[in-house]
């Protein structure tokens, strides 16, 4: 099992927990927008949780992850991103500047979906909902992928 994430801090919580398990898991530290030095088609699962919306490029991220995964492979994802109500879309227009900056390159506005399905995979699940909070932060995508 790896994870993938640049910062050393989530790292070490991530380890920390992993610790508790029977799983051992390998950590990356880097971006998973950059080759990953792990062979092609050599994934069975990807779990992303909450990181489309700050990677600077998350197409670079998602090919890296179409690269890795096994052609019956699948990508599961819980994300937040643009909202399908167009009053709460403007909201996220209007803060993302400004949230990118404190809330650590997020993203508010980012259309997961679409980003998904741009890189080359099929959406074989989703669904889409608020959790709890300001609506601008909290519409959710949440489903499973494979490689088309």
């Amino acid at each position: 099992m790896y994870g993938v994430d640049p910062s050393v801090e989530l790292q070490r919580m991530a380890s920390k927990r992993a610790s508790t398990t029977s799983c051992e898991v390998t950590f990356l530290r880097q971006s998973a927008e950059d080759p990953l030095p792990l062979g092609d088609a050599s994934i069975d699962t990807i779990v992303m949780t909450w990181s489309l919306c700050s990677i600077p490029n998350p197409s670079a991220a998602l090919e890296q992850m179409k690269r890795l995964l096994k052609r019956d492979g699948r990508l599961i994802f819980i994300e937040h991103g643009r909202s399908a109500d167009p009053g709460v879309r403007v909201w996220q227009d209007r803060l993302t500047p400004m949230w990118k900056h404190i809330g650590g390159g997020c993203h508010l506005n980012r259309k997961i979906d679409d980003l998904i399905q741009a890189a080359g995979f099929g959406i074989t699940q989703q669904r889409n909902f608020y959790l709890p909070g300001p609506r601008p932060m909290t519409y959710t995508y949440q489903g499973m992928a494979s490689v088309v």
